[in-house]
């Protein structure tokens, strides 16, 4: 991977995008995609449109959606302390302890606080913590301390970032979904760049928000794209750690290429043409079965006005929805080069028809 690409990788691992609050997330996108395609439009949902070849008939949707986990300040109590609710999905076993950013008026540090273990009784001892037995520590010893730093609706992250790891693998708080939105830019870096699209097809890049709380920007952008066709490109979970089932889950593991999902929220057509492009390319790629619909953009994108011919392109991850999400940046390139050779495939008389 080119160092400039492993920066911007870097860079929006980093930003700190909870649902709603994508703004810093969005930035980079933008800015990035700016510099290759013809049209960036930015949406009063909050989502970033990067289009190549606008005008043509056939258009095709790439969304990956920059919106991540994270939590929101909900109350503040007389001695400073933060109450916080969940944005997205969370493991409430994972935050006590943990180190975080709250967004406030100025970035601030703080620890998540929970009765010390000692003093749990027994009962306490046996549960799982709820969020609301936890709260936020920033040092104030006021609540008017506290209200002149952060207010209430600030979201908050978790304190950790990108981190390189042995051989190729890296791990950070963002790669769900960071990383998808890495490829979507750089597929439209290779195909700006490289060309190679057929005449009459247009490919428009969104960067979507609000993913994790129900794909809410694939949702409407989907609908002012109207695009015949559109991949998804999100982490997948890789089955290729202690304690998960193959029998259960199927097999995906890191470091093999990326997953094509197969399934009702797949048009087969679209799953074929990946297959083929992956194949005459020699891209590895490993089916990941899907039986029914999936809590990805690619839902909000399928079911959009009269329908939309979808796949799904998945880059492995280990320990999904923590803040030390594990992925390898050769599955990333590899997501690069199938999602472009895709591009390539599609033309303005592509059939799209099931049957």
């Amino acid at each position: 991977m080119r160092d400039e690409s492993l920066e911007y990788l870097e860079a929006l691992a980093n930003a700190p995008s909870p649902s709603g609050y994508e703004q810093a997330a969005a930035k980079l996108f933008r800015e990035h995609t700016q510099r290759y395609a013809d049209h960036v439009s930015l949406d009063s949902h909050g989502n970033i449109i990067a289009a190549l070849n606008p005008d043509a008939p056939m258009k095709i949707m790439l969304a990956a959606h920059m919106d991540e986990i994270g939590f929101v300040v909900h109350y503040i109590d007389e001695a400073g302390l933060l109450y916080f609710s969940a944005i997205g999905g969370h493991d409430s076993t994972i935050p006590p302890g943990q180190r975080v950013w709250v967004y406030g008026i100025e970035r601030t540090p703080g620890v998540v606080g929970r009765k010390a273990s000692h003093l749990l009784d027994d009962d306490e001892q046996k549960k799982k913590p709820k969020l609301t037995d936890l709260w936020i520590d920033i040092g104030a010893t006021s609540r008017a301390q506290a209200e002149a730093v952060v207010r209430l609706g600030d979201p908050i992250t978790y304190q950790y970032e990108f981190q390189s790891l042995l051989g190729d693998r890296a791990a950070a708080r963002g790669f769900d979904n960071k990383a998808g939105l890495f490829v979507v830019a750089e597929a439209l870096r290779s195909l700006s760049v490289e060309g190679g699209l057929a005449p009459g097809v247009g490919v428009y890049f969104v960067a979507s928000v609000q993913e994790e709380i129900g794909s809410r920007g694939a949702r409407t952008s989907a609908f002012s794209i109207a695009a015949q066709t559109g991949l998804a490109i999100d982490v997948d979970h890789a089955i290729d750690y202690p304690g998960v089932s193959k029998t259960q889950h199927g097999e995906l593991k890191i470091g093999e290429g990326p997953s094509v999902s197969r399934g009702p929220n797949t048009n087969p057509v679209v799953f074929d043409l990946l297959s083929r492009a992956a194949k005459e390319e020699g891209i590895p790629f490993q089916v990941s079965v899907s039986p029914s619909a999936t809590p990805t953009d690619a839902n909000a994108m399928q079911l959009n006005r009269g329908g939309m011919a979808v796949g799904l392109v998945g880059v492995a991850i280990r320990y999904m929805h923590t803040p030390c999400e594990l992925l390898s940046i050769s599955d990333l390139d590899q997501c690069i080069r199938l999602t472009s050779a895709y591009c390539r495939r599609v033309t303005q008389d592509t059939d799209f028809s099931p049957y």
